[in-house]
């Protein structure tokens, strides 16, 4: 169950490494917005690539329906896209420690896979 973490003005759900491995054993909707170099370097396996500076142009693809987890290096870029998002109507879910913490906790990453 993710845990809701406050910072200053704005307040968001986040989980874990572990927790998010259990999500995706389940379908969750992985998005990566790192840039394309980051994403070819290794991603989590089929993570969408969306990278933050396009976010707000791809608004669209973001459903409604289903609530996405969020991804970056380390949590700070995914944490303003959920930011983003949530000021948009989209529930979205942050992962503390991105890619660094998936990869450093011996979870499979993709590697030199084609970015979108």
């Amino acid at each position: 169950r993710p845990s809701t973490i406050t910072h200053p003005g704005a307040a968001m759900d986040s989980i874990t490494v572990p927790q998010l491995k259990i999500a995706i054993d389940a379908d969750a909707v992985v998005i990566d917005v790192r840039e394309g170099y980051e994403f070819a370097d290794g991603h989590i396996p089929g993570a969408m690539h969306i990278p933050m500076a396009t976010v707000p142009l791809r608004l669209a693809e973001f459903s409604t329906a289903t609530t996405p987890y969020v991804v970056c290096q380390s949590g700070g870029r995914s944490w303003q896209v959920c930011a983003f998002l949530e000021r948009n109507g989209i529930t979205a879910i942050n992962v503390d420690g991105g890619t660094g913490a998936w990869q450093a906790s011996g979870y499979p990453v993709e590697v030199n896979v084609p970015t979108s």
